[in-house]
């Protein structure tokens, strides 16, 4: 599809295909390792990701090449495009940043680099919103405070089985001292400072998750958000929590409910859930 203003994001994003087609939306995929074996994360089955994780074996995850951004560039200027707004995961987890930005110093127009300090649909929503004002022939400025403001004013709620898996994957940061906590202890982390750091812990899964259904309501208030619910292999919780926040969020444009990309997968772990409060 012809743009002047060309989006870009990376998968972590999670966008589902669809839209990404519809709004003409480019994604580049990072890189999962299970074992020997490394390929596009969209190449790696959901089953086969979890059933490697649960047997404790090697499983890691690395940022787009440079190449894969350079093509993706070139390709959205040889239909046209005069400017590329490249959207990406916090360049605290990940150097997908990094990558977009050594190839955009290659590909001849201008492309803007946008760290989003976020991860999953809170880049999603942003970038929706972004491709969104581009189609409308509203100018770079707007489309990049657009992505912007949405990143920077999204709350991303997260609730881990197990703190192992961001241990192993050295993301644990700033809850790292969670690490040994009783098995029951269940925590509720959340993104900032560009990193994941600890919300709130409750004893026992259904309690933390109510703490976080009530977290996610208090900051969705009555303003017009967006609001996600984010799993990786536990679609029968996650639908039932997006069902709690339709009854409990009164002023919702857009409810989404999308399993996360199996590099944020590879991290969080099996059973993982989260909450995307993004404010239009």
């Amino acid at each position: 599809m012809y743009r002047r203003v060309a989006i870009v994001t990376d998968s972590t994003s999670c966008i589902p295909a669809d839209l990404a087609d519809r709004f003409g939306i480019e994604v580049v995929q990072l890189q999962v390792r299970i074992g020997d074996h490394i390929d596009d994360e969209a190449r790696i089955p959901v089953p086969q990701l979890v059933s490697a994780m649960r047997a404790n074996l090697p499983v890691a995850t690395s940022p787009p090449d440079p190449m894969a951004f350079y093509q993706t560039y070139r390709e959205l200027v040889a239909y046209g495009a005069r400017t590329i707004i490249s959207i990406h995961l916090s360049s605290a987890l990940s150097e997908t940043c990094n990558a977009a930005r050594a190839a955009a110093a290659k590909v001849g127009v201008p492309v803007h680099v946008v760290d989003t300090h976020t991860c999953g649909m809170s880049i999603g929503y942003a970038v929706i919103a972004a491709a969104k004002i581009a189609e409308a022939g509203l100018g770079v400025e707007r489309v990049l405070e657009t992505a912007t403001r949405r990143s920077d004013r999204s709350t991303e709620l997260i609730y881990v089985d197990t703190l192992e898996f961001l241990r192993r994957g050295g993301r644990i940061g700033a809850a790292a001292h969670l690490v040994g906590s009783a098995l029951s202890v269940k925590p509720l982390l959340t993104m900032s400072g560009s990193q994941i750091t600890p919300l709130d812990r409750a004893r026992g899964s259904e309690r933390a998750l109510n703490k976080m259904l009530d977290i996610a309501v208090k900051k969705a208030g009555n303003d017009p958000v967006d609001i996600a619910v984010e799993h990786f292999d536990s679609a029968e919780p996650a639908a039932k929590l997006l069902s709690r926040l339709r009854r409990s969020v009164p002023n919702v444009r857009q409810f989404m409910l999308t399993q996360v990309s199996s590099a944020i997968g590879a991290h969080v772990g099996p059973g993982a859930l989260g909450i995307t409060v993004s404010p239009v």
